[in-house]
């Protein structure tokens, strides 16, 4: 079915949260190369299942436990409880404040409960930041589609999408920064890579979703422009906020506030991709 494509006037966008993708928070990971795009999904490692019993056997064979995954609904409840204080733990405390002891605090649960759904606390930190970028990949799948993004002026597009992000990174900073700290520290090769699975894909969505308005865009590279142009605004993004331990330091030379920081970042975008 074709999509009618009637072009929207600005003011029905600008307090309209479908107009805003949500805010994303990568890079975390530092590889060199992005992975190949068609890489299915790997944050949800499928766990190994008891093997049946011997089929010569006519008995009914017992019911072998399953390890680690929890299968009755109270179980279930307590890990995605579990796993939602790890986070808020480890935005509020950082890394190294991140304890199973407090995290199990938190969770209302006791730290052996933790220990025997996760072998340490490196796996349990490994499964919330996975959580999270596959959750935000999935909120950016299903909250705007290209085909929506095309019928919205690319200003006001670009301008409601940065300030989303500015949001996001004023409200998620302490968790952002734990998060990529973890990450760029983490020894284990498989999870880095999930990671940058994860953070490319949503990345190339978000690329996508601009290049809908190619039309509007006069830099001769459009996906190129568009790229670099919001890399320019995550890298701002993080360093503005979640690594200048002294704002004041900055006065004069950076924007006073972040309604002047999210005209700048708009401005400086648009003027880049030769937008109108």
């Amino acid at each position: 079915m074709a999509l009618l494509r009637k072009v929207l006037q600005p003011g029905r966008y600008r307090r309209n949260s479908r107009a805003c993708p949500p805010g994303i928070s990568f890079p975390l990971s530092t590889a060199p190369n992005p992975p190949d795009p068609r890489i299915k999904r790997t944050m949800k490692d499928t766990k190994l299942r008891a093997r049946k019993s011997n089929t010569k056997s006519r008995a009914k064979p017992k019911a072998e436990p399953e390890n680690l995954e929890p299968q009755q609904a109270r179980s279930r409840e307590s890990e995605r409880k579990l796993l939602k204080a790890a986070a808020e733990v480890l935005g509020q405390h950082g890394v190294e404040g991140a304890t199973i002891p407090r995290i199990a605090a938190h969770a209302g649960l006791t730290p052996g409960s933790i220990y025997r759904r996760f072998p340490d606390k490196e796996v349990l930190l490994e499964t919330v930041i996975l959580g999270i970028l596959e959750r935000q990949d999935e909120r950016m799948r299903i909250g705007m589609t290209p085909e929506m993004s095309a019928q919205i002026p690319l200003p006001v597009f670009a301008e409601n999408l940065i300030g989303n992000l500015l949001l996001s990174y004023r409200a998620n900073a302490g968790l952002m920064r734990a998060m990529q700290q973890f990450a760029r520290a983490s020894a284990n090769q498989e999870f880095r890579r999930k990671v940058s699975i994860l953070e490319v894909r949503t990345f190339r969505r978000l690329v996508d979703l601009f290049l809908a308005t190619a039309k509007k865009i006069a830099h001769p590279q459009p996906r190129i422009a568009v790229s670099m142009g919001l890399m320019m605004i995550i890298s701002t993004l993080h360093e503005f906020i979640l690594h200048t331990s002294d704002p004041k330091a900055w006065k004069g030379l950076v924007p006073r506030d972040d309604q002047a920081l999210k005209r700048e970042l708009t401005r400086a975008f648009l003027l880049y991709l030769g937008a109108p």
